[in-house]
């Protein structure tokens, strides 16, 4: 989580790395999905950094207005640095996931917590847990409490329903299995250095 002005640059300039982009006004102005970003993570640096509704609300409002126009249904807090959302299209992500460093994401991705009830402040306990440098392709879907290793890649179309912890996992089918193992981090750019 972003808690000082120091990280949040951190993040950006890891975000914007694994998207191959550079920062600077051509992005800000030509690459929406750059842009909703940076976008994203000034709006956790002030809701973390509890800073006044006033200075909050205008930049919310920019953000989800632009991530209707997109096609995204992202909360606060989901990604670890380095994420790289590769174009816009529908992406939906339940706002108790947690997905970690160097996240590369494809449109028509689904991931949501399971369909149950629970005691307010327990939704974590039902909702995906991703870990560090994970390719997730296109219209690829995670749903429950499923916990996902470091260097997976999770095919496109895949749903996935329960957890594959291990590292360096491909996983593929309707529902996901493993297709292969070992040697699969190299599909993210790595922003983010792993510490």
């Amino acid at each position: 989580m972003i808690s000082n002005w120091t990280e949040l640059k951190a993040y950006i300039r890891a975000d914007l790395a694994s998207m191959g982009v550079r920062a600077g006004l051509k992005t800000w102005f030509l690459d929406p999905v750059a842009r909703l970003i940076i976008l994203m993570r000034c709006n956790e640096y002030l809701l973390n950094t509890g800073k006044p509704r006033l200075l909050r609300l205008p930049v919310l409002f920019w953000f989800r207005r632009l991530s209707v126009r997109l096609g995204f249904s992202l909360g606060p807090n989901i990604f670890g640095p380095g994420v790289a959302i590769v174009h816009h299209g529908l992406l939906v992500i339940d706002p108790t996931t947690r997905i970690g460093r160097n996240c590369r994401i494809h449109m028509g991705a689904h991931i949501g917590g399971a369909a149950q009830f629970c005691e307010p402040g327990e939704e974590h306990k039902f909702s995906p847990r991703i870990g560090d440098n994970v390719y997730i392709g296109p219209g690829a879907k995670i749903y429950g409490p499923v916990r996902i290793g470091d260097n997976c890649t999770i095919g496109a179309n895949a749903v996935v329903t329960r957890s594959f912890p291990e590292a360096g996992l491909t996983l593929a089918g309707v529902p996901a299995k493993i297709i292969a193992q070992g040697g699969t981090g190299e599909r993210v750019l790595k922003g983010a250095s792993i510490s």
